[in-house]
């Protein structure tokens, strides 16, 4: 696939950022099995975690802590009461099915983040939301050629959901964008940052409109970037391939896509959910929790120093 850049001048990509972030406490979100990565399948779980009828929850004061400091870091608005919500869906690693979320009150919401653009200018990335909920398990493709095996050791570690607001304007600003999130959790000692092991993940939003154009176009979510380079791969390949059929004049789709790492493509998984396909309400079993200014005050206390750490690299390798 190849578009000539007369044409390609013609267009705008318009991108979003959803970054998932496991963090590194030593128990999940909300039960005491461990937070491990590496154990035989299936160890990590209890009766909580697998969703036995009558078991009840109970927050990991760390996931907030965690939170927080990921939200001072970008300089973003702390809420001071933390609701939950249940996000409905049904799919074998999901036990419970749903998942433990936030949904109209996120923990954190606007703040940036500062990275190179394409000439190498600073350029601030704006966040809409950082907001913590558990993962799903894992479903496992590749080990018995007749079926799909489940581990539920993943199910219900805890996550913070980065996403940012669609000021990416092409691959390498979202290439720069991961790079500086990933440092960022790495040097806060939240997440190891480790995208092969799935421990930061990316999903992109990409759509591309005329310059002139006064509206967004159709759409599309690419997921399965297991590297920071594939994550610019697959931005690439979409933006090229929105442009060739909008010029053939065939009418775009929003999907969620999947990249192929092997020959660098996407390929259609399933037409894209809308919120309300997911019937969120409020976890009947978590009580809202309030964060104080003080609590605040001494989570920023903890913290290294971050000054320059939004303007100059840091040796994290």
């Amino acid at each position: 696939m190849a578009v000539s850049k007369e044409i390609r001048a013609k267009y705008k990509p318009v991108i979003g950022l959803e970054i998932h972030a496991q963090m590194m406490t030593k128990s999940k979100a909300y039960s005491n099995d461990k937070n491990e990565y590496g154990a035989a399948p299936n160890t990590n779980v209890s009766a909580i975690t697998l969703g036995h009828p009558g078991t009840l929850p109970r927050m990991n004061k760390q996931t907030i802590d965690f939170a927080i400091k990921m939200g001072v870091a970008c300089e973003c608005n702390i809420t001071e009461w933390q609701h939950f919500a249940r996000k409905n869906y049904f799919y074998p690693d999901l036990p419970k099915g749903y998942q433990i979320t936030q949904d109209t009150t996120p923990i954190c919401t606007g703040g940036y983040v500062l990275i190179k653009d394409e000439n190498g200018s600073d350029k601030k990335i704006r966040l809409t939301r950082i907001h913590m909920e558990e993962d799903a398990g894992k479903s496992l493709h590749d080990i018995d050629p007749f079926n799909t095996l489940i581990d539920l050791n993943r199910a219900g570690v805890p996550l913070i959901e980065i996403v940012s607001d669609p000021d990416i304007a092409s691959s390498t600003e979202a290439y720069n964008y991961v790079t500086e999130v990933r440092k960022l959790v790495r040097y806060l000692d939240i997440c190891d940052g480790n995208m092969e092991e799935g421990s930061l993940r990316c999903d992109a939003n990409i759509s591309v409109m005329l310059k002139d154009a006064k509206e967004f176009g159709v759409k599309v979510e690419v997921k399965n970037m297991n590297s920071i380079r594939n994550v610019q791969r697959a931005i690439e390949y979409e933006i090229e391939r929105q442009i060739e059929a909008i010029e053939k004049g065939e009418k775009l789709t929003q999907e969620t896509r999947n990249f192929n790492a092997l020959n660098g493509t996407t390929a259609a998984m399933r037409t894209k959910e809308a919120a309300n396909d997911y019937r969120y309400f409020p976890e009947p079993d978590l009580q809202p929790i309030r964060v104080t200014t003080d609590h605040i005050q001494r989570i920023k206390n903890t913290m290294p120093p971050l000054p320059n750490f939004l303007h100059k690299n840091i040796l994290l390798n």
